[in-house]
Formats: C-alpha cells, structure tokens, sequence
C-alpha cells in the first residue's frame, strides 16, 4: 500500500520570481567558476567565487521554506501537520 505524500507548492508568485532570479544568478556564477578554472584563476578567486553561490542558492533555499511556512501558516487548509514537519526537517537540512 502506498501513501500519497501531502505537498505544498508555493503559491505567492513575487517569491517564486525572486527564488528563480537567484537561482538563475547563481546558475551564471558556476559557469564563471568552469571558466575561472579553464583559465587558470587563482585559488583565492575561484572559491570566492564558489562562495557567492553557495550563498546565493542557500539563500534562495531560506527563502522558498520560509515563503512555503508562511503560506501553510496563513492557510487552514495547508496548515496540515505533515506539511510544517516536512518543511521543518528541509529547513534543518540546510542548517
């Protein structure tokens, strides 16, 4: 027997536009990383560069948890138990 997980999907469309915008941003600092490589940076450069997007995309990630809490938490509906536990345990895998 298989249970069907209850999921949220994020609903407020300025936050979904701004997560994307990020990401999008972090996804051109990677490529800048791949070139900064090919072209024989400095170590100093390319992790700086390497922690930009690490921030960029642990940002972006924050920002998606907490804009889904703030959604489940408005909302009777979605404020199930398993949806706030799930979000929760994502939150605390970034920590």
């Amino acid at each position: 027997m298989t249970t069907k997980k209850t999921q949220h999907v994020l609903q407020d469309q300025v936050q979904v536009e701004a997560i994307t915008k990020r990401v999008k941003r972090a996804h051109g600092q990677l490529g800048a990383i791949v070139r900064m490589l090919d072209e024989g940076r400095s170590c100093e450069d390319i992790v700086t560069q390497m922690a930009a997007v690490a921030k960029a995309v642990n940002t972006a990630a924050f920002t998606l948890i907490s804009a889904n809490l703030k959604e489940c938490l408005v909302d009777p509906e979605r404020n199930t138990e398993e949806i706030v536990i799930r979000l929760q345990k994502l939150f605390l895998s970034l920590a």
